[in-house]
């Protein structure tokens, strides 16, 4: 079912880009529409495409509060994780945070240059809320926001039916997109509402697709412009952040997800088959790939495959996309393994192999990768939910030029100069640029340079 092949038969499109964007003039059109008519256009889109449309979009901070509740009391298990998750998500991005510090530094006798580390005054966050509401991206989007110092967090999620209004949408056979409830309480996924309450999330807004991501964008009546927005999102989501740059900022484009794994036979099959199945059931165009020297190893995965995808709940898109996107790739070593990872630079990328010289030696060899995990119990899963570490990666080979959403998403870092008048440094400094402005025909630069140390 799923592909083996030899590693010098893989195509040159597999590593290639997977783009993830929608069709460019109606993601547009959207974005035009609400930066003209706001709240008008929100309301429009929330008809046309979600299950309900309410009156008006903010969610009140008490709903998120009553849900983290009823969670709480309901479902212990699943409030004791989301709180378990969030700590160490933020002991996480509280130690990245020191990372970026603020300093002055003295150059030259009198020219001291300084650098600041500043949080971003409003951040968007975009949770989807399709088959699967991802609770856990309230978690991963939001806590290193806080852990930066953002003052204002604006979460904006697909609108739910309110359960005040649930029995009127019933009695007129609405509430699915296409034939949505129009006029009733802002809402959204509980559990997305409760992971906003405990994270720190300021508003929350009933709103979801590129329409959501326009009005954080631009603003409208009700939601509030945001210096930058993160989170992933269905193909329209990711045109629309990708047309919004440079009005906001932005954390990636997200592409379809996947994983890279490397396997010696030190690996128990079933483990890797269950690493690359939690990936497949994701979407059908989700890529998991297992990359291994062992011909015995790689039939025994591909067994195991099959064997869990008999008696697992999501198995029809499990199945498409390893027959789709997924394959297992036969090396003639580990190191070539390797070398196959850093040019696909795949968002996550398991090192299944067993503690020693070999597995150190291939942990400093690769080097393109979202998150790398380490070791036969370092399962990708772990990173997706309770490790701390961030979910939100860069897919189809952006992990060659970028990282993953942190806490350095939420944070600029500007430069300062202070000059001494007659100092060695600022006299120097105003020579060269009196130099160089006049070198490439900016007199009126090196005038202002000249001028200050001009008897």
């Amino acid at each position: 079912m799923i592909r083996i092949q030899r590693a010098q038969d893989v195509e040159a499109s597999f590593f290639t880009g997977r783009s993830q964007t929608g069709p460019i003039e109606t993601v547009t059109a959207v974005l035009s529409h609400i930066r003209t008519d706001g709240d008008a256009a929100l309301h429009k889109y929330s008809i046309e495409f979600e299950s309900a449309a309410p009156a008006s979009f903010e969610i009140p901070y008490s709903e998120l509060e009553a849900a983290a509740k009823r969670i709480q009391k309901e479902k212990p298990d699943v409030y004791a994780a989301m709180l378990y998750s969030h700590e160490l998500a933020l002991r996480f991005a509280e130690k990245q945070k020191e990372a970026y510090t603020s300093f002055e530094y003295e150059l030259e006798p009198g020219l001291v240059a300084g650098q600041r580390t500043i949080p971003v005054d409003t951040a968007g966050v975009y949770i989807p809320a399709g088959r699967f509401p991802l609770v856990s991206t309230v978690i991963m989007t939001v806590t290193p926001a806080v852990a930066a110092g953002v003052k204002n967090i604006v979460l904006c999620t697909p609108p739910r039916i309110h359960p005040d209004d649930k029995a009127a949408a019933s009695a007129v056979g609405q509430g699915i997109p296409g034939n949505p409830f129009i006029g009733g309480k802002p809402y959204a996924d509980e559990g997305i509402m409760a992971a906003a309450c405990i994270c720190g999330v300021t508003r929350a807004f009933a709103c979801g697709g590129a329409q959501a991501v326009a009005a954080m964008a631009y603003g409208t009546e009700s939601v509030p412009q945001v210096d930058v927005i993160v989170g992933p999102g269905n193909k329209f989501v990711a045109e629309a952040k990708r047309l919004v740059y440079g009005t906001v900022g932005i954390d990636m484009i997200a592409g379809p997800t996947e994983v890279f794994i490397i396997a010696d036979k030190s690996a128990d099959p079933s483990w890797v088959a269950a690493d690359m199945l939690a990936q497949a059931e994701h979407d059908v165009i989700a890529q998991a790939v297992l990359a291994t020297p062992d011909e015995k190893f790689a039939n025994s995965v591909a067994q195991e495959l099959e064997k869990q995808l008999a008696v697992l709940p999501t198995r029809a898109t499990a199945e498409r996309s390893l027959h789709d996107c997924g394959r297992i790739i036969l090396t003639d070593s580990l190191a070539q393994a390797a070398e196959l990872a850093n040019r696909k630079a795949p968002e996550h990328l398991e090192l299944a192999l067993a503690d020693g010289k070999e597995r150190d030696t291939l942990e400093k060899l690769v080097r393109n990768y979202g998150s790398l995990f380490i070791g036969h119990f370092s399962a990708e899963v772990f990173g997706d939910y309770a490790a701390g570490i961030n979910h939100t990666l860069p897919t189809s080979g952006s992990a060659r030029f970028t990282g993953g959403l942190s806490v350095r998403s939420f944070l600029k870092t500007v430069t300062s100069l202070r000059a001494s008048a007659g100092s060695e440094g600022a006299v120097k400094s105003a020579e060269a640029a009196s130099v160089l402005g006049k070198a490439e025909g900016l007199f009126g630069h090196a005038r202002a340079a000249a001028i200050r140390i001009s008897k």
